[in-house]
């Protein structure tokens, strides 16, 4: 067990704790000292007792109010996940979307390409009325020679 002596308002006071608690212990008096210095300052020396419950109730409307502000926090946060679950959701129903969006477009070109594909093979087949025609070959004549 750990032993620490504190001082508060000019009077010395010893404190027993668990092992390694010693300088968590010494902070806390130093701090519970600071405020019943300032209580001294602005009410005078009105007795060790009051001082210390003073400053006491000072540090205990601190943790309260600290409080106050974890459990806002904690609201805070719950809110925030439910408002990023909501936003993870709607970020999967708009990427589902998307993907039958652009799916269904895919589709619809696939579609078009084959129509487009049957109406040039239609136009490259040659009816019986372009096969009894006879195609000739123009050639320009040439220039500068002369046919004998």
């Amino acid at each position: 067990m750990g032993q620490v002596s504190v001082a508060l308002n000019g009077r010395n006071y010893r404190l027993e704790c668990s092992e390694g608690e010693e300088a968590h212990l010494i902070e806390l008096a130093e701090y519970l000292g600071s405020h019943v210095d300032t209580m001294r300052r602005k009410f005078g020396q009105v007795g060790d007792d009051r001082l210390i419950l003073m400053a006491s109730l000072v540090m205990g409307d601190e943790l309260w109010e600290l409080r106050g502000q974890i459990e806002e926090l904690k609201t805070s946060l719950a809110e925030a996940r439910r408002d990023r679950s909501a936003a993870e959701e709607a970020t999967r129903m708009l990427q589902d979307e998307l993907a039958e969006r652009v799916s269904a477009t895919a589709d619809r070109i696939e579609r078009l390409n084959a129509q487009i594909m049957r109406g040039a093979r239609r136009r490259m087949r040659p009816t019986a009325a372009s096969r009894s025609i006879n195609y000739f070959r123009y050639s320009p004549p040439l220039v500068g020679c002369e046919v004998r």
